[in-house]
């Protein structure tokens, strides 16, 4: 009766066994490569081994104590953890723990303060980290209570514990200036009725638009940068924004959807923002203040008026800062004369 291998003929079936050997017997490279000094250490003797590996002679002999203990396996010859057998351990001073407590029961006192109360009644000098540590040891022995935020979940009818959130690292744009977008929002009132302006400027050539929402959300904010994108005559690379709730969550997947680069201004910097605060200030006087029932009362209208004050804005309105033309004839003016040639034949413009 003829037995046939199901494995032959597969490739790396070899090489997939001796692997897992080596992760059953947990081998890993620096036993490996110990094995290999300790056979030549025995081939060529200690002076060779000592200058080709850089290993002293009782290292050598260490090792091959512990693979004669290991009864010749290599795993015993694995790195050994280097960490102390006994670890020092932070105590609390008995009089620090008092006070510690006496304060806390009596207001929520932070660890700089508590620092620096221990150093006025004599009891301790510590650094304001040494005593917030403190504070962490005391809360885990459940000496020191730990309240716990809760939250109401309304479709679950029950409260839940609010775990704080790691923020999200914010990026700044220096040296960005010459190719950024900046976004931001007017909001009016007129008679109870709130509206949103959403705005945004490219800082080189000083195109402009705007769109009204009747939200204030993150996707509206989204929908007026997929409009930017589709109608700026130029190659969008990053936006700059405020640390606003609009410009976060949709508006943040459609930049990431897109390639673009999110750049936040610092909390309470305005200037940061001037180009478009500028922008917002030329279009609160010149277009939203005559309109304020259309844009309370007929967004669509309101929106169809603004579009032809942008064309105009982009196409006729003279800026000092790009001397004198339009945003529009500066662009222009900076394409070559194929690229030129090719904007005024085609067809999609």
């Amino acid at each position: 009766m003829q037995k046939r291998n199901k494995t032959a003929g597969v490739k790396g079936l070899v090489v997939v066994y001796n692997e897992a050997l080596r992760f059953r017997d947990m081998i890993t490279p620096s036993a490996e490569e110990r094995a290999r000094i300790l056979a030549f250490w025995q081939h060529h003797g200690d002076a060779a081994a000592k200058e080709a590996f850089k290993v002293s002679r009782a290292t050598l002999f260490r090792w091959q104590q512990a693979l004669k203990q290991g009864n010749g396996k290599l795993a015993s010859l694995n790195p050994k953890s280097t960490a102390p057998q006994q670890k020092r351990r932070r105590t609390i001073p008995d009089a620090v723990q008092a006070l510690i407590l006496a304060e806390r029961k009596r207001e929520k006192v932070g660890k700089e303060k508590l620092a620096r109360l221990l150093k006025d009644d004599n009891i301790a000098t510590l650094s304001s980290s040494t005593v917030g540590r403190m504070l962490g040891d005391l809360k885990k022995k459940g000496i020191l209570p730990n309240p716990k935020k809760l939250t109401l979940d309304a479709k679950r009818d029950r409260l839940i514990e609010r775990k704080p959130q790691k923020p999200r690292k914010k990026l700044r744009s220096a040296g960005w200036e010459g190719k950024l977008v900046k976004a931001d929002t007017i909001v009016r009132f007129k008679d109870g009725v709130k509206r949103y302006i959403l705005t945004a400027l490219d800082l080189e050539s000083e195109f402009a638009f705007a769109y009204a929402y009747p939200s204030h959300g993150s996707k509206a904010a989204a929908d007026f940068m997929a409009l930017f994108k589709s109608v700026a005559p130029l190659a969008l690379e990053a936006v700059q924004t405020d640390n606003g709730s609009e410009f976060a969550l949709h508006f943040d997947g459609f930049l990431d959807e897109q390639g673009l680069i999110h750049f936040h201004t610092y909390p309470r910097s305005p200037k940061m923002n001037a180009e478009i605060e500028r922008f917002n200030r030329t279009l609160s006087e010149s277009f939203i203040a005559g309109r304020r029932n259309l844009l309370a009362y007929d967004l669509q209208t309101f929106n169809r008026a603004l579009m032809d004050w942008l064309l105009w804005y982009n196409s006729r309105r003279p800026h000092w800062s790009l001397g004198l033309i339009s945003p529009l004839r500066y662009i222009c003016n900076k394409l070559t004369a194929a690229e030129s040639h090719m904007c005024w034949t085609s067809t999609n413009i």
